[in-house]
């Protein structure tokens, strides 16, 4: 089925609640991520309707993750990049503090990365490991990570360029639960309790681990 009923859209997509009675269904989890159509459409602003977004792909004027955009129902998930050709914008998918998807404006220098989340790990034939990322995608690698841990992936060289541990003192984002959006630095981890701490604007807060993602 192409759409899905707007009642039934993700909370996280910024489009009314009230409206037309259907909306694009994603060509995947509508939780992980909201699709192209959606981010130049209502996002963005930058074409009126589904026939521009079609049409924009089309001419090749979109990019997703830097390479060209070639379904409007694709999602754009978080941390993913997004450009407008014709006029050299750059963006990053990202959650506002409401825990909705928003646009970040970024340099056309930071196009080539994405930082996402282990979510699994595995040791293959030959010792190689493989990561399991948040979103679908997995790698193999040499970089030394564990599950929790995130990881800074480059789209040019289709590999995993650092490590970025889940520890005390790391920069972390809240991408689900009652405090998706919020930013702030991991105070403590309790393993125990599959729990992390984490200091937002001067308040402490507890969140699990599977909803939290170190960036920095």
């Amino acid at each position: 089925m192409a759409h899905l009923k707007r009642h039934k859209a993700p909370k996280r997509w910024p489009i009314p609640r009230k409206g037309t009675k259907y909306v694009v269904r994603p060509n995947f989890n509508p939780q992980r991520g909201v699709p192209l159509l959606i981010v130049f459409r209502d996002m963005l602003g930058v074409c009126q309707n589904r026939k521009e977004v079609k049409r924009a792909i089309h001419e090749k004027k979109i990019l997703h993750n830097n390479k060209l955009a070639t379904d409007d129902k694709n999602a754009a998930l978080l941390f993913d990049t997004i450009s407008v050709v014709p006029s050299k914008k750059h963006y990053r998918v990202v959650l506002s503090k409401l825990g909705k998807y928003s646009l970040e404006e970024i340099k056309e220098s930071e196009l080539n990365q994405k930082v996402a989340k282990i979510i699994g790990k595995k040791t293959l034939k030959g010792k190689k490991v493989q990561l399991n990322l948040r979103g679908g995608g997995n790698f193999l690698s040499e970089v030394k990570c564990n599950t929790g841990d995130s990881v800074v992936m480059s789209f040019k060289d289709k590999k995993i360029t650092k490590c970025l541990p889940l520890k005390e003192k790391a920069k972390a984002v809240v991408f689900d639960g009652k405090h998706a959006g919020k930013h702030g630095v991991i105070e403590k981890i309790m393993l125990e309790r599959k729990m992390a701490k984490l200091n937002v604007d001067k308040d402490d807060i507890n969140v699990l681990i599977k909803q939290l993602m170190v960036v920095e």
